[in-house]
């Protein structure tokens, strides 16, 4: 039995789960999600607990049993909580900035690159080299913040480009001087 699949998800006040067939759809303060799942899975909803079962002991139901329990439940602290992204800018004279609905980022090219969020996705940019990717959905919140850090990856050298909060970079020592062999 899946260890994570086999554990009832709670549902905190103010959240609704309703399942009709194989869709799921969760309700609460900052919005709503849904999700389908597969006919090997059944989802049932016992009070206040999400209960996630699968049909057969094949090998696909078994990797979809832990699968669908761990999405409800980042449906459940989507629509509490919010997922967030931290990303941080680093190189001289290379910022970011909102220009209306739209990200603009200056990072060293002879040109700018632009992101426009998706719906449902929230940047913010407390400082020029600070960018914040919020929303309910962690997959397109973690998805457009692995977009925006792959527009210029932190570089081993100098450590330069978009990096997540907290993310280390592992320097390189690079070239230097050694002799002067003939």
């Amino acid at each position: 039995m899946s260890r994570v699949g086999k554990q009832p998800i709670e549902i905190p006040s103010g959240v609704k789960v309703e399942v009709a067939g194989n869709k799921v759809k969760v309700s609460g303060a900052k919005g709503s999600l849904e999700t389908e799942f597969r006919p090997e899975i059944s989802v049932g909803v016992d009070g206040n607990t999400v209960n996630v079962e699968r049909s057969n002991d094949s090998k696909l139901a078994k990797a979809l049993h832990g699968t669908t329990r761990a999405l409800i439940a980042n449906m459940i602290v989507g629509v509490t909580k919010g997922y967030q992204k931290n990303l941080d800018i680093v190189g001289v004279g290379w910022q970011g900035k909102m220009q209306g609905n739209k990200l603009v980022l200056q990072l060293g090219f002879c040109h700018t690159v632009d992101f426009v969020p998706p719906t449902g996705i929230n940047v913010a940019i407390p400082n020029p080299q600070r960018i914040e990717v919020t929303g309910i959905d962690k997959q397109a919140v973690g998805e457009f913040a692995a977009r925006i850090r792959s527009s210029r990856k932190p570089e081993p050298y100098k450590g330069k480009g978009v990096r997540y909060d907290g993310e280390r970079i592992v320097r390189k020592a690079g070239k230097s001087f050694v002799g002067g062999g003939k």
